[in-house]
């Protein structure tokens, strides 16, 4: 009997957080613990002509200066080493990006570091940096998540010159940093080979593979421990160059460090979202049928690294559409390699490929879902796959229907509300449900508790609490007698908390170790004379309230702790890997949604008022119907930030990032941010994974800001095509 998943359980760890009892990676008690500083560059491109640490080095409380001068020398051969460029840092005078690390000061307090880090006089050779796409070679990557750059099917191109309706426009996104309410932070302690790491990691076991490849050693001599995360977004899913130079720091002075970033330094060498510049062209019949679509894509990367912006994959299967051309293309910069950030690629792409429909629908004179009805796609044309379940209809009607679209007149201006003009706006959604190869174990003890550990991390989407629901489900055992063990590379092998995988990973594996413990506790029974399940089938035994029993006689049967006492009270134990099988090969897995927003513009001053979102998802089997809320309100509110907010700008002469802090780089605080639904569309996915679910932690990011852009179209008959949509674009 399913008892747990599914339900709105609160969150295991709920008491821990706001009594300040969890303990996050800055915060673990370390004896003698040295405080790191970052020095950054103040240049983009050039060398260090030399360095002045005497003033900083004669302040009190300073224990070490560490330069490309004195510091440890790094592994630079083999995979997981010497093939990061990024992560190579103090190894040479070279300046590559803004805010490139330079050096460390090491006191024994934060604030003294920091003091004597401003200390510093670094001399350079400076050269003009590339800055800007038209500085630079555009270049087709290696690859995007492992296929092809480009994407084809059919003459794109001369299907558009032929199409009865076609739109034709570029539509850009800017730099926008991962600002979680933790800053990054790792705390490092060698002991002789063996290392220890606290870190603020999405993924323990990558920080562990690099740092065992960086340093030298087995990776079974690193050991990385991240418990509690305060927001990563996919700003915590790489070792970053400050969690190598902790190490490096505290392999040098022999003693413990820590290094804690400062606010301004999350703008540093920590990642963030690439800009993109992306045409999408839309050729299609007096319909609306589409004929043709091309989506191209251009983004940055660093000149010692490769990430790319796939902004153009969910074009290549979220609508039908017989001909397609999708391309992606980098230019290198002199700038901080890009990363993973919320919903990578689709939230940059869905903003570009969801205002293109929208001016399509108009273009055409139809609704916009109903443009889009016309454009389902049934099947997944790009991997020429059928969907292993899609519920996009039934998220356009659910999300409608609650939203009052019909309520909504086609014309742009056609709304108010007083003087204020009104928009109404909406946008499809979708995220490629992932899944990686993750192990669990679970131990049933003499009181019938259980204890459940895989070394994922929960980055505070509520993971102790959705694994707990998957074990208490699987064994039959309340909810609050499973303690759940994360975050710790002693622990089973798991992926990052990323890609919106987690759930499926882990949770697959929890659920077949759960089965296992259950399986070993149950033939205890059945071989032992004294128990009511004595010669019982294995199959004919179901578990609930933390008790065995027979299906066809729920009064024959005993507990957890009386079969586990009577064979000597050594707890039980079961584990078990899960992985991916075949199922991709057979079927295209997506999550997919509808995202709904209405606006109020001013049309004297320009500003935009987002004062009502709705998002409709179909994920799978939801686990916790309150978490996943949480999760797609999260998602949504941020791509409010996307649109109408969030922008790194940087001197185009120097690289200079000239908005470093939070008072100039803008994030949505509660007064921004409206009503705001989430509808859960009920959906059953039997091949995903041995739990039925997909990724939420992303889609609900994705389609946010072309909804919200759509709905000012709407309300003002004035197309932004270049995010965020501020007061002078709409006032020009």
């Amino acid at each position: 009997m399913t008892a747990n998943i599914g339900a709105p359980v609160d969150r295991v760890d709920g008491r821990l957080k706001v009594t300040g009892a969890a303990t996050y990676s800055a915060e673990w008690p370390m004896p003698g613990v040295a405080h790191g500083f970052m020095v950054l560059s103040t240049i983009a491109k050039g060398r260090i002509r030399a360095i002045d640490v005497s003033r900083a080095g004669r302040e009190p409380g300073v224990i070490a200066v560490m330069t490309s001068r004195n510091a440890p020398r790094l592994v630079t051969t083999g995979q997981a080493a010497g093939n990061d460029k990024a992560q190579m840092v103090l190894q040479s005078d070279e300046i590559v990006y803004d805010r490139q690390p330079v050096a460390v000061v090491l006191a024994d307090t934060f604030e003294r570091a920091q003091y004597a880090a401003s200390l510093f006089t670094v001399h350079y050779d400076v050269e003009a940096p590339q800055t800007t796409f038209a500085m630079g070679t555009p270049y087709k990557p290696q690859a995007v998540h492992g296929q092809d750059a480009d994407h084809q099917r059919g003459d794109a191109v001369s299907a558009l010159a032929v199409a009865a309706v076609k739109v034709d426009n570029v539509y850009t996104t800017p730099i926008e940093h991962h600002n979680p309410m933790e800053p990054h932070a790792t705390i490092a302690r060698w002991d002789g080979d063996t290392l220890t790491v606290y870190d603020a990691s999405q993924g323990v076991f990558g920080v562990r593979t690099r740092l065992a490849g960086m340093f030298g050693v087995a990776p079974e001599n690193v050991r990385v421990i991240s418990k509690y995360i305060g927001g990563g977004f996919g700003g915590k899913g790489s070792a970053w160059p400050h969690v190598i130079l902790t190490a490096m720091a505290a392999k040098m002075i022999g003693r413990a460090v820590k290094i804690a970033l400062w606010r301004p330094q999350m703008w540093g060498s920590v990642g963030y979202r690439s800009p993109t510049v992306q045409r999408v062209a839309l050729g299609a019949n007096a319909d609306g049928t589409l004929v043709s679509t091309i989506h191209e894509v251009h983004s940055q990367t660093s000149q010692i690294d490769e990430f790319v912006e796939s902004s153009g994959i969910l074009t290549t299967m979220l609508y039908a559409s017989p001909a397609l051309l999708v391309t992606h293309r980098l230019t290198r910069l002199n700038v901080g390699t890009p990363t993973y950030m919320r919903a990578p690629g689709e939230s940059s792409g869905s903003f570009a490929l969801e205002s293109a429909m929208d001016e399509l629908a108009y273009a055409v004179q139809l609704d916009p879902i109903e443009l889009r009805l016309r454009n389902y796609a049934e099947t997944d044309q790009d991997a020429k796959l059928p969907f292993s379940s899609k519920s996009l209809r039934e998220c356009y009607r659910a999300g409608a229907d609650a939203f009052d679209w019909k309520r909504r007149t086609p014309a742009p201006g056609s709304m108010r509300d007083g003087r204020m003009l009104v928009g109404i706006g909406m946008a499809g959604a979708t995220y490629p449900t992932n899944r990686s190869a993750a192990s669990a174990v679970a131990r049933i003890d003499a009181q019938g508790k259980a204890v459940v550990q895989s070394g994922g991390v929960d980055i505070g989407t509520g993971s102790y609490t959705a694994f707990s629901q998957v074990a208490a489900d699987a064994l039959g055992i309340p909810v609050e007698q499973i303690t759940f063990g994360l975050g710790d590379t002693r622990m089973p092998n798991a992926p990052n908390a990323g890609g919106s995988q987690l759930t499926a990973s882990v949770g697959s594996a929890v659920k077949l170790a759960a089965l296992a413990a259950r399986n070993k506790v149950a033939q205890l029974a059945i071989a032992d004379a004294n128990s009511p399940l004595f010669r019982a089938a294995p199959e004919a035994i179901a578990a609930t309230g933390g008790r065995l029993f027979l299906q066809s006689d729920p009064a024959r049967g005993e507990t957890y702790a009386a079969i586990i006492a009577r064979s000597g009270g050594t707890p039980v134990e079961g584990r078990a890997d899960a992985k991916p099988g075949d199922e991709k090969k057979q079927y295209s897995m997506h999550a997919f949604g509808a995202q709904f927003a209405e606006v109020r513009v001013d049309p004297d001053l320009g500003t935009v008022r987002v004062v009502r979102q709705l998002g409709a998802f179909a994920a799978g089997r939801i686990i916790n119907a309150k978490l996943a809320r949480s999760q797609y309100i999260g998602g949504m509110t941020m791509g409010l930030g996307m649109a109408l907010l969030e922008e790194t700008r940087r001197d185009d002469r120097t690289g200079r990032v000239m908005t470093a802090n939070l008072a100039e780089y803008l994030l949505p605080v509660h007064a921004d941010v409206p009503a705001t639904e989430a509808i859960l569309v009920e959906e059953v996915d039997p091949h995903v994974n041995e739990i039925g679910v997909k990724g939420i932690g992303e889609i609900g990011i994705v389609g946010a800001a072309a909804a919200i852009a759509n709905a000012v179209y709407h309300a003002t008959g004035k197309r932004i095509r270049d995010l965020p949509i501020t007061p002078d674009k709409l006032l020009v």
